[in-house]
């Protein structure tokens, strides 16, 4: 995106926005939380131009995620937008629509916490919420982008990723990252924009019970252990199948340091200039989960050093590590601090 010659510049909430313009939504609700506030606003821009487009500004995220849920069973491609405290009130919501197989977005645009914490500063501390914030053996897909092209690519991926394993799908950025500015021809991206496949209530008179209860194949509510086992056997697996096609990452290497560099997000960025300015070799996923594990354990054989660069206390850092069975060693940014000069020397400290 260096050529900026007849491009336009998006922010990072309109780019996510033109996302899921583009593979097809037609409904956002939320309640209005620093910083995705953003979201919504560009949204209403766009509504006001589309009158097939429709918005709800619900009284808080618990309202938000059912009413998505609830759009979505009505056959709308439907999305919700929030940040961290607001996450956490949705995670009964995610598992709902995991539990009754319900195709949803959910964008993510996290900061500063526990709590209220410091709501302007970004962070990546939502991370493991991502997996572990509804009760039981839930997952999600998760998509993490470091630019205004990948916030419009990765939305219109996680719209195609909900649709084929029938369940939500996070878009993970931050406070930095739907804030920035950058120039790009957004319009020009070719997607393959997955059908809805799923019989909505308004197109379906069949009769269907939706429940978060366990059901067998009939649909009747069930306390059988063995139902249970093979219910969560198949969802769990078919958003993992479903993940592994939608594992997207890059990896650049360099052989004259033996230490690999691990980021995403934001923070990715600069450690991106770090790693081509002294030679380690760097990883980004681009999706965060499910983990790519094949490809990890590849790449990190070669490597004495592995090093987890996030804007947390190592969350990320935990997972691969359980993975891989490999010691990943890590730097934590609080917000704009450290600085890059900080981030390389913690890099070699580690390395001597």
């Amino acid at each position: 995106m260096n050529n900026t010659k007849n491009n336009k510049t998006y922010s990072g909430s309109e780019a996510i926005v033109k996302g899921a313009l583009k593979a097809g939504a037609k409904f956002l609700t939320g309640y209005p939380i620093t910083p995705s506030s953003e979201v919504m606003h560009s949204w209403v821009k766009e509504k006001s131009k589309n009158k097939k487009l429709k918005f709800i500004q619900s009284e808080d995220e618990i309202a938000a995620i059912h009413t998505a849920l609830g759009a979505s069973l009505a056959g709308a491609k439907a999305f919700t937008a929030t940040s961290g405290p607001g996450f956490s009130l949705m995670q009964e919501g995610l598992a709902l629509g995991f539990a009754m197989r319900v195709p949803l977005v959910i964008i993510n645009s996290q900061r500063q916490g526990p709590a209220t914490g410091m709501p302007t500063i970004a962070s990546q501390g939502d991370v493991l919420q991502t997996q572990h914030g509804p009760h039981g053996d839930y997952t999600a897909i998760v998509f993490c982008p470091n630019s205004i092209k990948e916030l419009y690519e990765l939305t219109i991926q996680a719209f195609n990723a909900a649709e084929e394993c029938s369940s939500p799908v996070i878009l993970l950025t931050e406070a930095y990252m739907t804030n920035l500015r950058e120039h790009g021809d957004l319009e020009k991206v070719k997607f393959e924009i997955k059908k809805r496949e799923f019989k909505s209530l308004t197109k379906d008179s069949s009769p269907r019970h939706f429940t978060g209860l366990t059901k067998n194949e009939d649909g009747v509510e069930t306390f059988e252990a063995e139902t249970y086992k093979n219910w969560i056997e198949e969802r769990r697996s078919l958003i993992s199948k479903i993940g592994k096609k939608y594992s997207f990452f890059e990896l650049t290497e360099n052989k004259k340091q033996n230490t690999l560099l691990i980021s995403y997000g934001i923070t990715s960025r600069i450690v991106d200039e770090i790693a081509k300015e002294n030679y380690f070799s760097h990883f980004r996923p681009k999706t965060l989960f499910p983990i790519n594990e094949k490809v990890l354990k590849r790449i990190s054989k070669d490597y004495k050093n592995i090093i987890a660069i996030e804007m947390n206390e190592g969350q990320y850092a935990g997972k691969i590590q359980e993975k891989i069975l490999k010691e990943v060693k890590r730097i934590r940014v609080i917000g704009a601090q450290p600085s890059k000069e900080d981030i390389l020397k913690k890099i070699k400290d580690f390395t001597k």
